[in-house]
């Protein structure tokens, strides 16, 4: 059995408990956290695996099976394909969504309810969709944590996920057109774009995507996914004694490496990024040490090095009695020590289910801002919640006046969304394209980067919008399909298949690895073991 030992402030706990999830392959581990105090006194802190495991199988083994059928949905003769369909636009990459690359199926929580004054709406539970390799018309949806679903409740995820895959007969319809006058998307199977359950959800996501690199808006999805956990169950944590466990004591290994948060800098101010500067502050000070403390040796001790060169020596006594006064803690996420053991110990046990709108209105922008590394977008996020809590946003409405979308409604859309705060042309663009506005291509900085990459016209954010137009305008009024089939294809051609990518290779995805070197060959990225089995 491992011990792993972490020297850090109580702040930085809480804000990186759940960054970084694989400390062993054994279960039983036992993750202990060195509080550090300006009196330099040492508060450790155990949690246990075993309980949270037991309770963790037992709740697998309560689960539902709701059947969707696909009905209409396909297109020439070729049946929806869930894969495809997932893995069709960076949002699918965003928590709390999972896509699982060896069983192909989406894995997230989902909401008992779509309407937010409905008390289910704050409750969520996992779902697991699958489309069975013989039955290619049928999505199987396991929902766990319940032993049945009323019919109300299986109306609600079935209405969620249809969102999301895009199942409705008018968009059978608009991908069947756009594949009569684009055939290389019909090729490839590209159609549906993916999208998240909600609006409201959408519309976040699309604030995240400004102004910052790729990872950064990873971070920044899963980060709100675990705080959303902490708002819905503020004593769910994990409470374990480690008695049990102190005569299987084998080693003690001090890494701190496993606690470096992963969130890039983004193009923000240094003085927005200053949130981040105490916990990286603090893994500077700290320098790799690892003891073993073999069992059976009853002076045997643990010594904490740091940077400076002052070091801290603790008797193994002391840990583990220490240990055992404090073994009740709260933590932010339940703790998994291995899921490539444990398959269908899913994601959701470790994120929450992205967070709703009452439980961002009532947030501090200050704390958001800093809890979830937001920056500016903290404030307009708590707007938009509290617009749609207080009833001046109806989302509604919205989505209602999108049903049938078309270039002549797309100006006054637009207009509405403009009144929010948070919203420019961009985000605007993106929010509408969820809503299945095709004709309007967003464009920033990547879109300059493809047409230079691949089309070799020089562009500026000033002449952007032109110049898609110029080359996209044929395919109206599917401009954005055509667009995006071709921007996720050279993707694809660089990173390699995303529905066959690991989770931790998401990140990798920047402009930067799409560059050329100078001797013209492409710049190959290079992908640990680890990363490749998505530990």
């Amino acid at each position: 059995m491992k011990f792993y030992v972490c020297l850090a402030s109580k702040p930085f706990i809480e804000k990186s408990l759940g960054r970084k999830r694989t400390f062993t392959k054994k279960q039983g581990t036992i993750v202990l956290f060195i509080i550090s105090s300006s009196s330099s006194s040492l508060i450790p802190t155990a949690l246990t695996s075993n309980k949270m495991q037991h309770r963790q199988e037992i709740d697998r083994r309560r689960s539902v099976v709701v059947e969707l059928a696909l009905g209409d949905c396909y297109v020439d003769g070729e049946t929806f394909n869930l894969e495809k369909a997932v893995c069709s636009h960076g949002l699918f990459m965003m928590a709390p969504n999972r896509w699982d690359t060896l069983s192909k199926t989406l894995e997230r929580p989902l909401r008992l309810s779509e309407n937010i004054n409905d008390n289910d709406h704050e409750q969520s539970l996992l779902v697991r969709i699958t489309q069975p390799f013989d039955s290619p018309h049928l999505l199987i949806l396991r929902v766990f944590g319940t032993d049945s679903l009323s019919t109300i409740h299986q109306r609600s995820l079935l209405g969620q996920v249809r969102r999301m895959l895009r199942l409705s007969v008018e968009e059978n319809k608009r991908v069947k057109e756009f594949h009569e006058i684009c055939g290389e998307a019909k090729e490839r199977g590209f159609g549906r774009v993916f999208r998240s359950p909600t609006l409201f959800e959408d519309m976040v996501k699309c604030m995240l995507l400004c102004n910052c690199q790729w990872s950064r808006t990873l971070s920044m999805a899963e980060a709100l996914c675990e705080l959303q956990l902490e708002l819905n169950s503020p004593s769910s944590a994990a409470s374990f004694s480690v008695a049990d466990n102190q005569n299987n004591l084998n080693c003690i290994t001090t890494k701190s490496e496993h606690f470096i948060p992963r969130t890039p800098a983004g193009k923000e101010s240094r003085k927005r990024a200053r949130a981040y500067g105490c916990s990286r502050n603090l893994l500077e000070r700290l320098t790799e040490v690892e003891e073993i403390v073999d069992e059976g040796k009853p002076n045997a001790s643990l010594t904490l090095g740091f940077s400076d060169g002052k070091e801290v020596i603790l008797p193994k006594n002391d840990i583990c009695q220490a240990a055992t006064e404090g073994s009740e803690v709260s933590i932010s996420a339940p703790f998994n020590p291995d899921p490539s053991e444990d398959r269908e110990l899913s994601s959701f046990n470790q994120l929450g289910n992205f967070p709703s709108p009452k439980g961002l209105a009532g947030l501090d922008e200050s704390f958001l801002a800093t809890r979830c590394g937001l920056g500016y977008r903290a404030g307009r996020i708590v707007k938009l919640a509290k617009g749609i809590v207080e009833g001046r946003i109806q989302l509604k409405e919205l989505e209602e006046a999108c049903s049938n979308p078309s270039s002549s409604n797309y100006d006054k859309m637009t207009e509405q969304l403009r009144e929010i705060d948070g919203f420019g042309p961009f985000s605007c663009a993106n929010v509408l394209m969820c809503l299945g506005y095709y004709h309007v291509i967003p464009t920033d900085s990547e879109t300059i980067r493809h047409l230079k990459q691949v089309h070799r016209r020089t562009s500026t954010i000033q002449e952007v919008q032109r110049d898609v137009e110029r080359i996209y305008g044929k395919y109206a009024p599917f401009q954005f399909l055509a667009y995006w089939s071709e921007v996720w294809h050279f993707y694809e051609e660089w990173f390699g298949k995303f529905s066959e990518m690991p989770h931790s290779g998401y990140k990798l995805i920047t402009a930067a690895n799409m560059r050329r070197k100078r001797n013209g060959k492409c710049k190959k990225l290079k992908i640990t073991s680890a990363e490749k089995l998505d530990v």
